[in-house]
């Protein structure tokens, strides 16, 4: 069939969920992706990949610390990093071959090979033109290239080359103290590399919480990681006994050298659009080299829509996938949208750290006045008892309506617990509203309620 409804370029998260919106509404169709699997840079080399060796490593470090605390005498574990990668790798394999079930499932077409768009309602791969009503650009992105170094994936990588290596390297410097440095730096860490993050700012995790911030790379760095902060990376040599990255110190402009195994590029990602034609078809870009979309991700050309990375806002695989079902629902004539304020932000590392809404510094730039409520992991029956008791929940709500602004938590299952206080958020919940929901004992959640009771009277373990 070469006429659809909609033809969807890219099957990333933001790709397929559309996709699959599209088809229960009744819409003809069409999903172009270049690559062998579906899922895009999330399930093959990013988000999944990534999970899975977090998983696997920090399984390493409670075997090591904490297993001969709790009776269990194992003898010390040793490392197969080919059968790891092998795991890894049956993980990827049962999330895509899900997606393919999915497209089968609700009749979505994949159409292999890579896109671009000739014209207006047309998609060309290969010598073949097919059109479509409508079509949504959903490319994703790539990682930012960085002046002065040349990327092999073997030795000088970015993250696709990080969740594959030969072997598990003796040392290894992290250019960039972002989710994925910081993710990746922390399982080399833990299966025995030496760590050094190199960050061009003076604070990891730039635009989050300041007092997370800090607490955080002080955890980090009892754990082994490294930093050199305020560093501006000038060049990467290789050599043949490693790599060796040279950088100048923005306080003084003081140049200096040092080496490692491997090299890890973690500097941010940036928009793939190559090869789309979208220069020759007039689309408008922002100065970021972002697809500029309206409100409804109308891009400036008729018919031609944009989500994902590919457009303005967090390169979040969650945010992909909510503009993909409203894209959809937009084109089957419904009312889709997302509320951007209401989106979390999650590093899986150990302990894990978890936003959404506002921070502090933003409150205080806004002039908005606020008040914070707090709760230390410490004062939790749970997290004292699987070892998981450093860090906090702290939660922020305007100081006259007492409406929840924001959260920030640091510790275990952050990642799960951001959720409650993202649908308090949505449905407009004040910190007493989360404060007098009855929370199970013992559970990580009820640092939460803690934390929202912190916001009034004060909790009651603290």
């Amino acid at each position: 069939m070469s006429q659809y409804d909609v033809i969807i370029i890219g099957a990333g998260p933001g790709g397929y969920v559309s996709a699959i919106r599209c088809a229960q509404l009744g819409l003809k169709t069409a999903v172009v992706e270049g690559r062998e699997t579906l899922g895009g840079t999330c399930l093959n080399v990013g988000c999944i990949p990534s999970k899975a060796l977090l998983h696997a490593s920090h399984q390493l470090h409670e075997a090591e610390h904490n297993f001969a605390t709790m009776g269990l005498k194992v003898a010390a574990p040793k490392v197969d990093w080919k059968t790891m990668l092998g795991y890894k790798q049956d993980v990827i394999d049962g999330n895509t071959k899900g997606i393919e079930f999915l497209f089968k499932k609700n009749k979505i077409d994949w159409i292999k090979g890579w896109a671009s768009i000739p014209a207006a309602g047309k998609v060309q791969v290969g010598d073949t033109t097919y059109d479509a009503k409508n079509i949504v650009i959903a490319s994703g992105s790539e990682p930012s290239a960085l002046p002065g170094v040349e990327v092999d994936e073997k030795t000088v990588v970015t993250s696709t080359g990080a969740l594959a290596l030969g072997s598990i390297p003796k040392s290894m410097i992290v250019i960039g103290a972002g989710v994925i440095g910081l993710e990746l730096g922390s399982v080399y860490k833990r299966l025995g590399t030496e760590v050094t993050v190199v960050e061009f700012l003076d604070v990891i995790t730039p635009g989050m919480d300041g007092e997370v911030q800090k607490t955080f790379q002080r955890m980090l760095k009892k754990q082994g990681l490294s930093f050199v902060m305020g560093a501006a990376v000038q060049k990467v040599e290789k050599g043949k006994g490693g790599n060796s990255v040279t950088y100048k110190l923005r306080k003084n402009d003081k140049e200096e050298t040092i080496s490692a195994e491997v090299v890890l590029v973690a500097t941010g990602r940036r928009p793939f659009t190559e090869g789309l034609g979208l220069d020759k078809l007039g689309i408008d870009l922002t100065k970021r080299g972002q697809i500029a979309t309206n409100g409804h991700y109308a891009t400036n050309i008729p018919g031609i829509y944009a989500i994902g990375d590919a457009i303005e806002g967090p390169m979040l695989a969650h945010k992909a996938e909510d503009e993909g079902m409203a894209v959809a629902e937009i084109l089957a004539g419904q009312k889709g949208h997302v509320n951007y304020d209401v989106i979390p932000g999650v590093i899986y590392t150990h302990p894990e750290v978890a936003s959404v809404g506002k921070t502090e510094e933003q409150l205080k730039e806004e002039g908005r006045a606020y008040k914070v409520g707090k709760f230390s992991f410490m004062g939790n029956g749970r997290a004292k008892a699987v070892f998981a008791g450093d860090g906090f929940v702290k939660i922020i709500a305007d100081a006259a309506t007492d409406r929840v602004l924001g959260c920030h938590i640091i510790g275990p299952a952050a990642g799960d617990l951001i959720h409650e206080i993202c649908v308090g958020m949505e449905f407009g919940a004040a910190a007493e509203d989360i404060a007098r929901t009855c929370h199970a004992h013992p559970t990580f959640s009820e640092a939460v309620r803690e934390a929202a009771l912190a916001c009034g009277d004060g909790p009651i373990h603290s």
